[in-house]
């Protein structure tokens, strides 16, 4: 036999595959055990089996420490409502709310009011000084200047008529000049009323007044400042004895909310209260843009308690059929599907995938996967799984 002689390096390269192939050897032959006994075993440090998997069933022996961390129970039904929380803001109810607008272009030459300030129905709340007001009484002294001078025209004309005298063309021109002045009289009165103008303070001066009882919401303006545009507000006034929650709705849930529906809502402010109240309001357009729906819910609000913008939080009962529901503790997440842990036999389980619906607090209803009275694992089936 001829030998050779190896180096320092060669001789740890040798030994080093040796070993290698040592540990190999030992692999089949433990792959070739398992294969041989039908199933694989779990086992624990002392050496006792955790978990025994039989195809598609995980078996917990009697002496597995894992029995006393699994908790089984039956599946149930549940036919409460569903509840569903949606954000929702305070606002002035639209049918207590007043924008006041200019009637006549001018300047502010008097603000008696404030943001914030409360109001009575009738207080003054601005002065404006308009040249068109002026020019409003102008006008009307003008058509009542003419109407009278036209209806001394036709009783004259009508006198010479009756006595024989006159044309009759001239008492037709009469009748026609009176039925004008008389006319334009009514334009110009319609237009002073319209602007709210007072016969007893005739001038250029016009003061509005608060059309009801309510709180200065919103104030625009300022003494000193022009209203030239008399489609923009000056303030509003609002009555906030009271107000509506407003909640918008995503249009996938827009079909469970219906007038009359009661409805809790909690305020950002008063924390561990509780509204209770019923949908005023659903709105019949969804918003484009954000693809919701305004859903109001009314609420007295006589201790001025609500202001409006405050944010709260408003839960609505949504009714549901009757189906299974299981805790959130029962359901795992395995890649991306949900499954639970089925008891098949005494401490003997399989996995089996379900389709929780809706979530809730303390869990989902399972639309398919599972019947009532199935036993499940409610408790360590995460472990079981791993």
């Amino acid at each position: 036999m001829k030998h050779i002689r190896l180096s320092g390096a060669n001789k740890r390269f040798a030994l080093a595959g040796l070993g290698a192939i040592a540990t190999l050897a030992l692999c089949i032959q433990a792959v070739r055990l398992m294969s041989t006994t039908g199933h694989a075993a779990a086992k624990s440090d002392a050496g006792h089996a955790i978990v025994l998997r039989d195809g598609d069933k995980y078996i917990v022996p009697p002496d597995s420490e894992l029995r006393s961390r699994l908790t089984v129970a039956a599946v149930g039904l549940r036919d409460e409502p569903r509840m569903v929380q949606l954000p929702a803001t305070v606002e002035a109810d639209p049918a207590r709310t007043a924008n006041i607008l200019p009637p006549v272009a001018g300047r502010i030459v008097e603000l008696r009011v404030h943001l914030g300030d409360h109001v009575t129905k009738g207080q003054p709340l601005v002065t404006i000084d308009s040249g068109d007001l002026a020019q409003a009484w102008a006008d009307n002294d003008k058509a009542r200047d003419a109407f009278n001078h036209a209806g001394t025209t036709l009783r004259r004309v009508q006198g010479l008529r009756d006595a024989g005298a006159g044309a009759a063309k001239d008492l037709e021109q009469a009748q026609s000049d009176y039925t004008q002045a008389q006319a334009e009289l009514t334009r110009t009165e319609t237009r002073l009323r319209g602007i709210g103008a007072d016969a007893r303070t005739r001038g250029r001066q016009l003061t509005l007044v608060a059309p009801s009882a309510g709180t200065i919401t919103a104030l625009s303006t300022s003494q000193g400042a022009f209203a030239n545009d008399l489609t923009a507000s000056l303030m509003t006034v609002s009555n906030l004895e009271s107000v509506w929650v407003t909640a918008n709705v995503p249009e996938s849930n827009v079909a469970m909310i219906a007038k009359g529906q009661p409805v809790d809502v909690v305020f950002q402010a008063y924390p561990g209260q509780t509204w209770h109240g019923t949908v005023s309001f659903v709105s019949e357009v969804l918003d484009p843009d954000t693809r919701r729906a305004k859903v109001r819910i009314a609420f007295p609000n006589t201790d001025a308690r609500l202001k409006p913008n405050m944010f709260a939080t408003a839960t609505f009962a949504v009714p549901q059929q009757r189906s299974v529901f299981v805790p959130n503790s029962a359901l795992i997440m395995n890649n991306d599907s949900t499954v639970v842990w089925v008891e098949v036999a005494p401490w003997t389980f399989v996995k089996r995938t379900v389709q929780p619906g809706y979530g809730e607090p303390d869990g989902a209803r399972v639309g398919a996967g599972l019947a009532a009275g199935e036993r499940i694992v409610v408790k360590g089936g995460v472990l079981l799984n791993d």
